[in-house]
């Protein structure tokens, strides 16, 4: 889903973006353009960014639990 019609940013970019090491909506931002012409995607920008970063840090934890 497009989340800035203004840059064309999709919400695969972002995620792809965390899972290559972004870990703000600063640095996405940044990497996209999003939010930075009209504004009116910024909410949902964050929004799609905050739950990829929280999907990444489970991800992380999920490698380092083990069965004892």
């Amino acid at each position: 889903m497009y989340v800035c019609l203004c840059k064309a940013v999709t919400d695969g970019q972002i995620r792809q973006l965390v899972d290559e090491g972004a870990r703000s909506w600063s640095e996405v931002r940044k990497q996209t353009g999003c939010g930075t012409q009209c504004g009116k995607c910024a909410c949902v920008g964050k929004q799609v960014t905050q739950q990829a970063i929280k999907d990444a840090q489970v991800k992380v934890a999920a490698g380092l639990a083990y069965a004892v």
